[in-house]
């Protein structure tokens, strides 16, 4: 797993993940074509995420099975026409179907994570995988500075046509540099979903990891969704374009996915998961403070994303150790957790913000860190140990 071969995997992750984040600084210019509310607007992103869960769930397990140079080239391609469809959709509900294939074959991005764990030894996994997560990281939060740049001034369908015409070339490149994949015995389609379900059911770190990064994202997606519509109503009254420059403000959280990753290496997990959680209910209160204070908001978006990034990579580090035959299975039970929890958030912001505004949405954030913080608490020993490293 050379340098160079590492920027690959992490510049497409970066720009195939981007696609699920270009909505959300145009949920309200998308609320006024369509004259929808900014509640149903607000599903475009929980829908494209259940997408992306239901691609992890059941198309994920396959790179245990296939070649996943082929099986990452295919869902990139999807992706592209699912794009053109979306910035050309005359109708709310067109949009809606284009968004939830995104969604469903932006997946690739988890075929190429354990495809990259595979391809780096032991003793340097986790700084491999944090550099990989670093890319798809950036994608995820300058995805908004984009999207908001381009709708300030060609519209929010230019967006779409940038993003198809990204993919593209992501595909050509994916068909330049991606290394061939490893010969691996075939296995029927049931039964990698069988065995998944297995490990589900079986691995308590997995199910532990797994709680802990669906609590995660959930609070990250309460963010990023609310987000839109408080810096664009009063005092703010930000355009599309100031509201995706938060994205450079949220960015800070790729620079710890690598510390995070030295930690995974170094099995000081469990006190960067303590770490990272309680940088979320942090994050909450200056968030909250952010209603009416800019520096405020921009401080409590870089915290957050520090913690939700941290611990995602953590997460990681820990449920790629060993399992060298199963990694794509193990991240399908890890990442449809996650994006599951990201679909939950998406949708208690906008239930959130419709019922009591910002300071509703940061309190749920707040209670989410809590959450974190109390499943990892009863680990500690209170006798000057560390606790476990799992």
């Amino acid at each position: 797993m050379s340098g160079i071969l590492t920027l690959v995997f992490a510049v497409t992750c970066g720009g195939v993940v981007a696609n699920l984040y270009y909505s959300q600084p145009l949920l309200a210019s998308i609320a006024a074509e369509f004259q929808v509310s900014t509640t149903k607007a607000g599903l475009l992103v929980t829908i494209t995420q259940i997408g992306y869960a239901s691609g992890l769930a059941f198309l994920v397990p396959l790179g245990d099975a296939l070649d996943r140079r082929r099986l990452t080239i295919c869902l990139c391609t999807l992706t592209a026409v699912a794009l053109l469809v979306a910035a050309w959709s005359p109708s709310y509900h067109l949009l809606c179907i284009a968004l939830v294939i995104v969604g469903l074959s932006s997946c690739a991005v988890q075929v190429l994570v354990p495809f990259a764990a595979s391809l780096a030894p032991d003793a340097t996994r986790g700084r491999v995988v944090g550099t990989v997560m670093s890319g798809l990281l950036l994608g995820i939060l300058l995805a908004r500075t984009v999207s908001g740049f381009i709708a300030e001034f060609l519209g929010w369908r230019a967006v779409y046509v940038f993003a198809f015409c990204a993919m593209t070339v992501l595909i050509a490149l994916l068909g330049k540099l991606l290394p061939s994949d490893p010969h691996r015995p075939h296995t029927p389609y049931l039964q990698l979903l069988r065995s998944t379900g297995r490990m589900a059911l079986e691995d308590p770190v997995l199910r532990e990891r797994s709680l802990y990064g669906a609590l995660a994202f959930a609070a990250f997606s309460l963010l990023w969704t609310g987000l839109t519509f408080v810096l664009n109503a009063p005092p703010y009254s930000f355009s599309e374009s100031r509201i995706g420059l938060f994205g450079l403000a949220g960015a800070a959280g790729a620079f710890s996915a690598s510390g995070a990753g030295r930690l995974a290496d170094s099995r000081r997990s469990r006190f960067a998961t303590g770490l990272f959680g309680a940088a979320i209910i942090v994050s909450y209160g200056l968030i909250w403070l952010g209603g009416h204070s800019l520096a405020a908001m921009i401080a409590g978006v870089v915290i957050l994303d520090i913690g939700v990034q941290g611990l995602h990579i953590t997460n990681q580090g820990v449920i790629y150790r060993g399992k060298a035959d199963a990694r794509s299975r193990v991240t399908t039970v890890y990442l449809t957790s996650y994006f599951i929890g990201g679909a939950l958030g998406s949708t208690l912001a906008s239930a959130s913000y419709a019922w009591g505004g910002w300071p509703a949405v940061s309190a749920c954030g707040a209670a989410i860190g809590g959450l974190i913080l109390l499943r990892w608490l009863p680990w500690w020993k209170f006798d000057g140990r560390m606790p476990p490293a799992s």
